[in-house]
């Protein structure tokens, strides 16, 4: 049995990696180091050309955009992502590159299985290439990014071709969630969560992991209708009780069936991809972008507090002024606890959120909260 990311090394297969274009939104991932014989990096043929020089075997190609500073703040900046693709030694591919592009630089010039009312966003597009090209991708997006884009597309495409399709997830609810957005989506979407059991002929399954490891050890005859299988959150491979559930059920597919693998963190997916790639004999893709549609706030509390502070702002600032607000609360409540003691009471009571100054810290950040909707 082959040994998983997270279990140990093994022998890598090649690696095509293409350029990165980089905004003044993102910054560089860090990536593991790799020796030279283990894998080639290879711009793709759309990508501005840098200054010749030479470049080390890890070293991504990056090409900066003039003005960065002026950039920052408009809403239109290019949302990039990086593409590599671990491929088996030996490995051709066949497709019309005119159609479908090539293994390094996929893209897709055919009949799109589904449209969308929206742009895709880059990662979304390459996503698509390579599944249109028949080959397995792990796409690695915040949240709220658009991972689901690329789940439905392969849905979509498993429709068109008159295939089956699995959409596993880690949880329960979470089956139960996926299954009613699916189903205001395609028509023909069932459920197998173990508790319940939907139309299970449907050609779209949702199901636990769990219940897809159970239909492999028992060799069910519906896997050999089914031609892609959707992991959503294969981050939960990590998991130290439950990784083996998710790892036995890559191992136990079908050569001949295709993954799409959706994450929001995947800190070794290049070395997930290769994984993938020696167990099944078939290309892998990853697809990645940080670009994070929803930015973030940064808030603190401190106990014992009326209000938030905000110390870091959507555009990542610090907020000094905020910062020293806050440590003059502390300050005050550290000689408000003083005091008290002296005076014999308690000074655990503010500490405790009690209803010394008018509820709990949590009534009060639940209350302070609602005006802003840091519950989002």
């Amino acid at each position: 049995m082959e040994e998983s990311p997270t279990l140990g090394k093994r022998k890598e297969p090649e690696i095509e990696q293409s350029g990165v274009t980089e905004t003044p939104s993102q910054g560089s991932t860090p990536k593991r180091q790799r020796e030279p014989e283990d894998s080639e990096l290879i711009a793709t043929p759309n990508q501005q050309s840098t200054p010749d020089r030479q470049r080390k075997p890890d070293e991504l190609e990056v090409t900066k955009t003039p003005n960065q500073e002026s950039l920052r703040n408009q809403s239109n900046l290019m949302r990039t992502c990086i593409h590599e693709v671990a491929v088996p030694s030996g490995y051709t591919s066949t497709k019309d590159e005119s159609i479908h592009g090539t293994l390094s630089n996929p893209m897709y010039n055919g009949k799109m299985a589904k449209t969308y009312q929206f742009t895709l966003d880059p990662f979304q597009s390459v996503s698509v290439a390579c599944l249109e090209r028949n080959e397995s991708v792990l796409v690695s997006a915040h949240t709220s990014a658009g991972k689901t884009a690329v789940a439905e597309y392969a849905i979509a495409m498993a429709f068109r071709e008159k295939q089956r399709v699995i959409y596993t997830s880690p949880l329960k609810a979470l089956s139960n969630q996926k299954y009613r957005e699916l189903s205001q989506e395609f028509k023909d979407v069932g459920l197998m969560t173990g508790d319940v059991t939907l139309s299970p002929n449907a050609s779209c399954l949702v199901m636990t992991t769990e219940i897809l490891r159970a239909m492999l050890y028992r060799g069910s005859e519906l896997l050999k209708e089914v031609a892609w299988v959707i992991f959503d959150e294969i981050h939960y491979m990590k998991d130290r009780e439950r990784g083996v559930v998710w790892e036995e059920s890559i191992i136990f597919l079908p050569p001949a069936i295709k993954m799409v693998f959706l994450s929001a963190t995947m800190s070794n997916a290049t070395e997930f991809a290769e994984w993938i790639c020696n167990i099944h004999k078939q290309p892998c893709h990853v697809v990645y972008t940080d670009f994070r549609p929803t930015p973030l706030q940064h808030y603190v509390f401190p106990m014992g507090g009326n209000g938030l502070y905000l110390v870091v702002d959507e555009n990542e600032q610090f907020r000094e002024e905020n910062f020293l607000k806050l440590q003059d609360t502390f300050s005050k409540q550290k000689l408000g606890d003083v005091n008290k003691s002296s005076n014999g009471r308690a000074s655990g009571r503010i500490a405790k959120g009690g209803n010394a100054s008018g509820g709990s810290d949590i009534s009060k950040i639940v209350k302070v909260s609602f005006p802003i909707r840091c519950y989002n």
